[in-house]
C-alpha cells in the first residue's frame, strides 16, 4: 500500500512540476518562506538540507539571504527535481531525487533541515523524523511548515483528509518529535492556519 502510495504522490508532482511555479499555490508559498525567514537563524557557512523541495524555491531565496550557505534540495518528483535545477542561480545548491523515509545522506550532515507543506503527504511520518534527527546536527535545527488543525479540535494528533493527506496538531506534532529525539523549541503561525514548529536535538 505505502509503496503505491508513493506511486500515486510521484506522478502527481511529476504533472504538476512544469507550470507549478504559474501556480496560485507556489505564489502562496513564496508567501510562506518569506514569513519563515523572520525565524531562521544559521550558524556561519550552514549545511541546509531542504526536504520536499519542489522547484527550489525556498532554497534559492535562503542562497539569496545568506550567501555562504550550501544546500541540498531533495524531492520524491523526479520532474520536481528537474525544474528545480533547470532554475537554479547559485552554484552552491543541488537537488537530488529522494525518499524523505530513507534520505541518500550521512550522518549529521546538516545545520538545519527544511520541510514546507510536505510533511502532510508523508504516509510514515516517524519514519520521516527519525531520518531528520539522524542527518541533523547536534546543535542544528529543523524548520517544519505545515497546515495544522484547527483550534476546536483540541489535542489531537492528526486528521485525515482525502488523498492520504494529514493534518497535525501542535501537540501532535511535538509527539511524535520526542518519539525520536527531537525537541519543540516553539510554535509560529506563518499566515493563516500554516504553523512553523521548530525542532532542536533533545
Amino acid at each position: 500500500m505505502t509503496d503505491n502510495l508513493f506511486a500515486q504522490k510521484q506522478w502527481l508532482f511529476d504533472r504538476w512540476a512544469p507550470s507549478y511555479d504559474r501556480l496560485f499555490p507556489s505564489v502562496f508559498y513564496q508567501a510562506i518562506h518569506k514569513r519563515l525567514l523572520d525565524y531562521v537563524s544559521f550558524p556561519d557557512r550552514p549545511q541546509v538540507l531542504d526536504l520536499g523541495c519542489g522547484t527550489g524555491r525556498l532554497l534559492d531565496r535562503l542562497a539569496t539571504q545568506y550567501p555562504d550557505l550550501f544546500g541540498i534540495g531533495c524531492d520524491l518528483s523526479p520532474e520536481m527535481i528537474h525544474q528545480a535545477r533547470l532554475a537554479k542561480r547559485y552554484a552552491q545548491l543541488i537537488f537530488v531525487q529522494g525518499n524523505a523515509e530513507a534520505l541518500p545522506f550521512a550522518d549529521t550532515q546538516f545545520n538545519a533541515i527544511f520541510n514546507t507543506i510536505s510533511f502532510l503527504h508523508y504516509p510514515n511520518p516517524a519514519a520521516v523524523l527519525a531520518e531528520v534527527r539522524r542527518v541533523l546536527q547536534s546543535n542544528g535545527q529543523f524548520y517544519l511548515v505545515d497546515f495544522t488543525t484547527s483550534p476546536w479540535m483540541g489535542s489531537y494528533r492528526y486528521v485525515n483528509l482525502p488523498s492520504h493527506i494529514r493534518f497535525y496538531s501542535p501537540a501532535g506534532r511535538e509527539q511524535l518529535g520526542e518519539q525520536v529525539g527531537l525537541r519543540c523549541l516553539g510554535h509560529h503561525y506563518l499566515l493563516g492556519p500554516v504553523l512553523l514548529t521548530i525542532f532542536g536535538i533533545d
